[in-house]
């Protein structure tokens, strides 16, 4: 008989139900494969049944925070539980887009000039005081407002002059306690996903969003028909491969293991540029990496064997 996996799902998060819809698709394809597959949400008696149920390894299938942001890992780890996915820096890092961020400009990968501003900036010293910088910061309107913490693109606004900038920057705040204040660019949106395999990491064909709203943001992610998508993207071969290689790079400078999603827009000129990463990325009938991962010749059932195959494997 196979190993037991259990499945993490569900959570307090805001992306609850997505988290429940990704949860049980894992375990409905663990079941098929053999697994000893066990469904949990997280509840304040989880640490507890984790350590009566003693799983070989645990398939994080939870979205938003403390699934992505290093808390479930960081109890995995003390547990001695191997799970999947990212460890606990880069899960945090990630999930950090400010922080994040900081790390692609070091490093030289491109990504649209933005400003941070905390709700401490605001209370504190004033900060709503020196919005009328912000254009010149980043080259002007207009400008995505948006949760430092955050996934999904909950929160996100576009944001065409200085005078709705206020509202956005509470909106974002309402979500937490760091908002973006990013360029617009307008082009091809991307998402492109690495999955680590026996060989090192994989790169799977970059999936285009086409929102019909002009905006993905949660709504058209996850309303049925609301964005047309692309798998492969309709891209040159140059910058397919460009793409690519940036997925990479962020995979690894972040120290990503097991998956990651790098979200991407290719401006008017044909020069990628990063958004952010995301390292528990959704596993529903529309989700971005089952996509990818089936462009490439992977079913759903095989691409959740790979991820926790790789989990069970790997050697603390």
């Amino acid at each position: 008989m196979k190993e037991k996996i259990a499945v993490l799902m569900g959570g307090r998060s805001l992306e609850r139900e997505v988290s429940l819809r990704s949860g049980e698709r894992v375990f409905t394809a663990l079941t098929q494969l053999g697994y000893r597959a066990l469904a949990l949400d997280v509840t304040p008696e989880l640490v507890d049944t984790l350590r009566r149920e003693k799983p070989d390894a645990v398939y994080i299938a939870l979205h938003g925070k403390f699934g992505e942001d290093g808390t479930v890992q960081e109890a995995l780890d003390f547990l001695g539980i191997r799970y999947t996915g990212p460890g606990v820096i880069a899960s945090a890092l990630a999930w950090d887009k400010a922080l994040s961020k900081r790390l692609f400009a070091q490093a030289g990968i491109p990504t649209p000039p933005w400003v941070t501003f905390t709700s401490d900036a605001f209370k504190e010293m004033g900060a709503a005081s020196a919005l009328d910088l912000v254009p010149g910061a980043v080259g002007g309107f207009p400008v995505c407002v948006k949760p430092s913490k955050q996934g999904s693109a909950l929160g996100l606004t576009r944001v065409e002059d200085a005078a709705h900038l206020p509202d956005a920057l509470l909106t974002a705040l309402s979500y937490g306690d760091a908002a973006l204040v990013e360029k617009w660019v307008d082009g091809t949106e991307l998402a492109v996903s690495v999955v680590d395999g026996a060989d090192g990491p994989e790169v799977f064909p970059p999936v285009e969003m086409v929102a019909k709203s002009g905006v993905f943001d949660y709504t058209a992610a996850y309303t049925a028909g609301a964005t047309d998508y692309y798998c492969p993207a309709r891209l040159p071969d140059d910058v397919t491969l460009e793409v690519e290689r940036l997925a990479r790079e962020c995979h690894t400078l972040l120290g990503c293991r097991g998956v990651s999603r790098t979200d991407m827009v290719v401006d008017e000129a044909g020069r990628p540029l990063v958004l952010e990463v995301n390292t528990s990325p959704g596993m529903t009938e529309t989700s971005l990496l089952p996509m990818a991962a089936a462009a490439a010749g992977t079913d759903f059932a095989s691409l959740v064997g790979r991820m926790v195959r790789v989990a069970l494997d790997r050697v603390e």
